[in-house]
């Protein structure tokens, strides 16, 4: 692990403070954890976004019939 070193507002750090004794933790634990979940919400956001624009770019022609004929159809057994 690497130590480094943030630069927080007076009331933020207080309200990490009391996060940290009501989580019975620290504070590198509760940034390291927060930092995580927001870097994964970032992601999520990326993918959706990518997503997104594919559809838009590419959308389904739902009105094809062609289209629900491969869902419908079932293979011989």
């Amino acid at each position: 692990m690497e130590t480094i070193q943030i630069v927080l507002e007076p009331d933020l750090l207080r309200a990490a403070d009391r996060a940290v004794r009501k989580l019975k933790t620290n504070r590198s634990s509760l940034f390291r954890e927060a930092l995580r979940a927001h870097l994964k919400r970032l992601d999520t956001h990326d993918r959706e976004s990518r997503d997104r624009e594919g559809y838009l770019r590419y959308p389904d022609s739902l009105d094809d019939p062609a289209v629900w004929d491969r869902v419908a159809d079932w293979p011989e057994d």
